[in-house]
């Protein structure tokens, strides 16, 4: 079966000082969220549906693309240029499901369980953790440096395991990959529980991210490019 293609993807924080939320704004912040990230997942679908018969070689451009989104949305929700936010929030979905068009559209074709199957996947593993991050009470913040190496150091692992042969290199990738995407979904949605609408765009990508970068490791799992 192919292998998707690296999932780890850049990410870029704004941070903003803490501030006291009563219970229904922590609900409006929740709810504004994860309405986001729920229309960035469908402009997500779309670009894959768009891309179906696009080659595996125009996926570059798309990937540069989106991570010029990611620099964009941060840069204006910081100077409170919300509408341009949100519309490079959606843009960089529409151009991440363009950048891995061509991979799903092999797995559909060749084995469309393993979408299933990894779909299910993510959102089991993004919905308990991502309680976990919401109903801890302890600030997190202090993980921020070591998720931030660690996320270095996996892809600099990623880079020399593709062109260095390392004995079980994917097993470890993928493994990892999921661990430490994992704390860092339990982190995302500890900030959530304390950010306010000013940062809702930025942790709304930083949420998708977790999402779409989980999602691809557990297609490694599925389709068989993490066993080997």
């Amino acid at each position: 079966m192919p292998t998707p293609q690296r999932s780890v993807f850049g990410r870029q924080r704004v941070a903003y000082p803490p501030q006291t939320l009563t219970r229904d704004q922590t609900r409006g912040v929740f709810g504004q969220v994860m309405g986001l990230v729920a229309l960035t997942l469908a402009f997500l679908a779309l670009g894959a549906y768009i891309g179906r018969n696009l080659s595996g070689g125009s996926g570059i451009f798309f990937f540069f693309a989106a991570f010029a989104c990611i620099f964009g949305l941060n840069f204006a929700a910081a100077r409170g240029r919300d509408q341009l936010a949100v519309a490079l929030l959606f843009g960089m979905g529409l151009l991440l499901g363009l950048f891995i068009a061509p991979v799903l559209a092999v797995y559909a074709k060749a084995d469309p369980d393993a979408l299933y199957q990894a779909s299910g996947a993510t959102a089991l593993f993004v919905g308990l953790l991502g309680s976990v991050g919401y109903a801890t009470r302890r600030d997190l913040s202090s993980w921020r440096r070591g998720l931030f190496w660690g996320l270095v150091a996996l892809i600099v692992f990623g880079l020399i395991a593709s062109f260095v042969a390392i004995p079980g290199a994917n097993v470890i990738y993928t493994v990892v990959g999921l661990v430490l995407f994992g704390f860092i979904t339990i982190f995302d949605f500890n900030r959530l529980r304390r950010s306010n609408m000013a940062s809702a765009v930025p942790i709304a990508a930083s949420i998708f991210l977790d999402i779409f970068n989980i999602f691809l490791f557990f297609l490694r799992i599925f389709g068989g490019g993490g066993r080997s």
